[in-house]
């Protein structure tokens, strides 16, 4: 397959990741019996060079940081993906780059957190490293 597909697909995977992130980090279900630590770090507050902030805002800053990285990934992915050969052989570091960064937040993902968002991380990372590899002669 040629490479703007694999950079086409992980755009759309990125996309959903995002969506998929965006509306589920900051929700606390029940069953996993941690509404008394979400409670506590939003009602901790403590004062960080003149701002008054509490650990739950840094947690929703942090997830904020990490949605705006996939959607700021799927634009890039889609970009890869409309180039031509050319430009993608001068680009092989930027190409490479995104591809190691995607496995490895794959694999801290598989360490960290559970399947949904570790399935997303490892398809993305292997479209990325499938669009990184150089094309094979026909």
């Amino acid at each position: 397959m040629k490479p703007s597909i694999y950079y086409r697909v992980a755009a759309g995977l990125l996309v959903l990741f995002a969506a998929g992130h965006q509306l589920g980090f900051r929700k606390v279900d029940p069953t996993w019996n941690a509404d008394v630590v979400a409670s506590a770090m939003q009602a901790t507050h403590f004062t960080v060079q003149g701002f008054t902030r509490a650990y739950w805002d840094f947690f929703s800053g942090f997830g904020f940081f990490v949605t705006a990285f996939l959607l700021f990934s799927a634009v890039l992915a889609w970009e890869l993906g409309g180039l031509s050969a050319e430009v993608l052989r001068a680009l092989w570091r930027v190409r490479w780059a995104l591809a190691v960064c995607y496995a490895a937040i794959a694999i801290l993902t598989w360490f960290y957190f559970f399947i949904a968002p570790g399935a997303f991380a490892t398809l993305v990372a292997l479209c990325l490293i499938a669009g990184a590899l150089p094309a094979r002669a026909k």
